[in-house]
């Protein structure tokens, strides 16, 4: 994120709910300049981001989850395609999880219930924006709080997030709320963030209850409502949760390892399998049923997002990310299950 900002007039503010590890620790340690607030208890999400808002200072907003890798320059990128724009409303990004899949979520189509009815037997075709390309960039109604870059006038203007959802939906009621005020969102393909999807929760029976009881409150409030449309809603949100399994485990079983890096801790390099240290490029060449440990001294995001890209047209490749000044790698298989941390 720093490296992101380097050359823009910007700040960086972390809000932090109640968390129960030694995370605000490791911020203010690591990360002086990271403007830090610690809320004395979870009040959720969209409260949370509506009192970082309040502290922010700049004519731009950038909401964004933690669990993200941002290219050096998709700021800069945003910044001369929105200077451009008139009207505008939220612009979202390309975001591809911890396996360097796109996250058909990126763009999304209004959920009216009928469209999401439609979802929850099956049926996404008309629940995201598939009529534009990943690499495009065009008009979208609804975009992805994980990463929505606005104006902040025009965040105060909707009221920014409404706190009566704690988690979950407050990022389709703020696309839609902009969209009513008469402004135009945008997904803007020309950018890609790596969202490790399974970091803020789990996903299982509680995330469907919570999600779908989520979607209830956008439907009575900018749905007009019968009986009929009560009965629609209320049979999606159960069935919703019925078909909702628990998390299944996802296991990378790799054959080989690719380490790029000009300095690799021996105590790690012995808990990976058959490793081979790579100092000098990105190979492009690599053996199906991978893992690729990419170490951020040497290498940029934009490039190791790319690559992840690239390679995740392989058979059973896995990332891991190896952090400045940590003594761990991450990453993330899957996006219904946490992450995998390594330590060393």
């Amino acid at each position: 994120m720093e490296a992101a900002i380097a050359d823009i007039d910007a700040e960086i503010i972390v809000i932090d709910n109640n968390s129960p590890d030694d995370s605000c620790d490791m911020v203010k340690e690591l990360f002086p300049s990271v403007k830090l607030i610690e809320n004395k208890d979870n009040s959720g999400f969209s409260k949370g981001n509506n009192i970082g808002v309040a502290q922010a200072k700049g004519e731009y907003l950038c909401i964004l989850n933690p669990d993200t890798v941002v290219a050096e320059d998709t700021f800069s990128k945003l910044l001369n395609f929105t200077e451009l724009k008139d009207n505008l409303g939220i612009v979202g990004c390309q975001l591809i999880d911890g396996k360097g899949k796109f996250l058909p979520e990126s763009k999304r189509n209004i959920p009216t219930p009928k469209v999401s009815l439609r979802k929850v037997l099956g049926n996404t075709n008309d629940y995201y924006a598939n009529h534009v390309s990943i690499e495009e960039t065009a008009k979208v109604d609804i975009l992805v709080g994980a990463f929505m870059w606005l104006k902040k006038d025009v965040y105060e203007a909707v009221g920014g997030f409404d706190e009566a959802y704690f988690m979950y939906g407050e990022d389709i009621d703020l696309s839609y709320k902009v969209i009513k005020a008469g402004y135009d969102n945008f997904y803007f393909g020309e950018t890609t963030v790596v969202h490790f999807k399974g970091e803020s929760t789990l996903k299982d029976s509680k995330y469907a209850k919570r999600f779908y009881g989520a979607m209830q409150i956008f439907y009575k409030k900018h749905f007009k409502q019968n009986l009929l449309f009560n009965a629609v809603v209320w049979v999606g949100i159960k069935m919703a949760h019925i078909l909702r399994k628990n998390p299944v485990d996802v296991e990378i079983k790799s054959n080989q390892s690719y380490l790029y890096s000009v300095d690799f801790d021996p105590v790690l390099v012995e808990q990976l399998p058959k490793p081979t240290q790579i100092e000098n490029t990105i190979q492009d060449i690599i053996k199906n049923n991978s893992l690729i440990v990419y170490d951020f001294k040497i290498l940029i995001a934009s490039i190791v997002i790319a690559d992840m890209k690239q390679k995740s047209k392989q058979e059973n490749i896995g990332f891991r990310f190896l952090l400045k000044n940590s003594k761990f790698i991450l990453g993330s298989d899957s996006a219904i299950n946490r992450g995998e941390v390594l330590h060393f």
